[in-house]
């Protein structure tokens, strides 16, 4: 099963580490940001707006747990609370304080009920006779509450006007802070409090806390970008629900969710596969003139009968022989236990990985050599027998090898990303032809007439690495 709490977890500590966003000049840096926020807490200081806070001490290196941007600023919360109240409970023996109360009235418990982080409605109403003799606040939308006992580190954000009792604290921030980039960081805070029975803390000692300030442009992005990963989280959550008792049918379910776009965001700076698939097919053009690679035959148009499901408007569906430079048979020889080139068998290919110490070698042609040789982002796919249809991409060649006649190579341009071409030939869709397309013989047999008709959801190139990272990171939260 997929910790995606971990992942949760994993995402904002990239994020409040400046590794989730781009750090951009236009930005301006945070320093200058922090002079401002000082600035206007003075001049509400001056105006009796608000209560000038005690100074704190500077930030010391030994209480810097990570390192930020250059344009970033490490702050204490106090210099971007702007305000803070505290709550209180009515006298639970008037019963004027309770009886047909309609003021919503927040305590721990209503933080297990909050959607998204944002309370709703709580469990308890108060009256307004309640509110006005009972140290509770009334607070607006605008707050940000927090919990000062038993659930440490807990915050939360509401979404109509409520009242908090005595456990719970309201801050208001000032403009220079993102709430919700504010909310992120608390959340990853190791709030640490103190007490025999009940851990607690107080406000001095909260807002002694430190946390990365980012320019107020980057704190929106870093929200942006968190809230459509989180996004994602929630369709592995679902699949985990329907598939989680097999982590095999669960693994293909992710790649599948990938392949159909609902893994990514669609970016209008990416482009259209429409386009990158004009000029791949100018690129194996040229290599045709030049005599780098062969004519292909042209494959049949796609019909809509042929398409399973829709893919994002800048997707395209292709043929998989459209995008490849090369579907290519292997070479047929003996195995030798001496030579100057291995040959990769299917039998050397175990677990996604060759088995290079098996591999044999082989009597091959020196002016053969080049047109079977192995080459990085290869994918290899077994033709016959019991394997059929697996594929392997290849990252390292140790030694100089070819690959074997059961195997059959595809290789791609450099606007085709070959892990997003294996993520695919791992997929449902892609099992689904293979079966479709199988010559039923003694041993299960496909070729590379099958392998070329394949139909493809065909992203732009930057989503296609976008995709693979995303499988990645998910299957690598997994593994751990």
């Amino acid at each position: 099963m997929i910790d995606t709490e971990a992942l949760r977890k994993k995402i904002i500590n990239f994020a409040i580490q400046g590794k989730l966003t781009e750090q951009l000049p236009e930005d301006g840096d945070a320093e200058s940001l922090y002079a401002h926020i000082q600035d206007e807490k003075k001049k509400l200081i001056d105006e009796g707006k608000i209560k000038k806070q005690k100074k704190l001490p500077e930030i010391t290196e030994e209480e810097i747990p990570f390192e930020i941007p250059n344009n970033w600023k490490w702050i204490r919360i106090t210099d971007v609370v702007k305000k803070d109240v505290g709550g209180g409970t009515p006298s639970k023996s008037v019963q004027k304080y309770w009886d047909g109360g309609d003021i919503p009235w927040i305590t721990v418990k209503d933080f297990s009920s909050a959607k998204s982080g944002v309370i709703d409605d709580t469990i308890d109403h108060i009256t307004k006779d309640g509110l006005d003799n009972s140290a509770s606040s009334m607070v607006d939308k605008k707050a940000i509450i927090i919990c000062m006992r038993m659930a440490l580190g807990k915050i939360v954000r509401i979404s109509k006007p409520m009242s908090i009792n005595q456990d719970l604290r309201a801050i208001w921030l000032h403009e220079g802070v993102d709430e919700n980039y504010f909310v992120l960081v608390y959340s990853n805070l190791k709030i640490e409090g103190r007490g025999m029975t009940v851990n607690g803390i107080r406000k001095e000692e909260l807002m002694n806390y430190i946390f990365p300030l980012p320019p107020l442009k980057e704190q929106n992005r870093i929200v942006v970008k968190i809230n459509k990963i989180f996004e994602q989280i929630e369709i592995i959550d679902k699949l985990q629900t329907m598939y989680g008792n097999d982590t095999i049918v669960l693994k293909n379910k992710i790649i599948d969710a990938g392949i159909r776009g609902k893994l990514t965001e669609q970016l209008p700076e990416d482009g259209n596969a429409e386009d990158l698939f004009e000029r791949i097919q100018e690129e194996k053009e040229k290599l045709v003139k030049e005599g780098k690679l062969k004519k292909q035959k042209k494959l049949p148009k796609i019909t809509e009968k042929e398409i399973t499901f829709k893919i994002p408007e800048n997707w395209k569906w292709v043929r998989l022989g459209d995008l490849a430079e090369q579907i290519q048979y292997g070479y047929n020889s003996p195995a030798q236990e001496n030579g100057r080139i291995r040959m990769v068998r299917i039998s050397d290919i175990q677990n996604g990985k060759v088995q290079w110490e098996s591999v044999p070698y082989c009597d091959i042609e020196e002016d053969s050599i080049k047109d079977y040789l192995l080459k990085k982002n290869d994918i290899l796919f077994a033709r016959t027998g019991g394997t059929v249809g697996k594929s392997y991409i290849v990252k390292d060649v140790p030694s100089e090898a070819v690959f074997a006649g059961y195997l059959i190579r595809t290789s791609y341009c450099s606007m085709v990303d070959s892990q997003y071409m294996k993520y695919f030939m791992e997929s449902d869709l892609y099992w689904k032809q293979i079966r479709n397309g199988t010559i039923a013989m003694a041993q299960p047999n496909c070729n590379g007439k099958t392998l070329s008709k394949m139909l493809v959801p065909f992203p732009p190139f930057n989503e296609q690495k976008r995709i693979v990272d995303s499988i990645n990171r998910i299957l690598n939260v997994a593994k751990n």
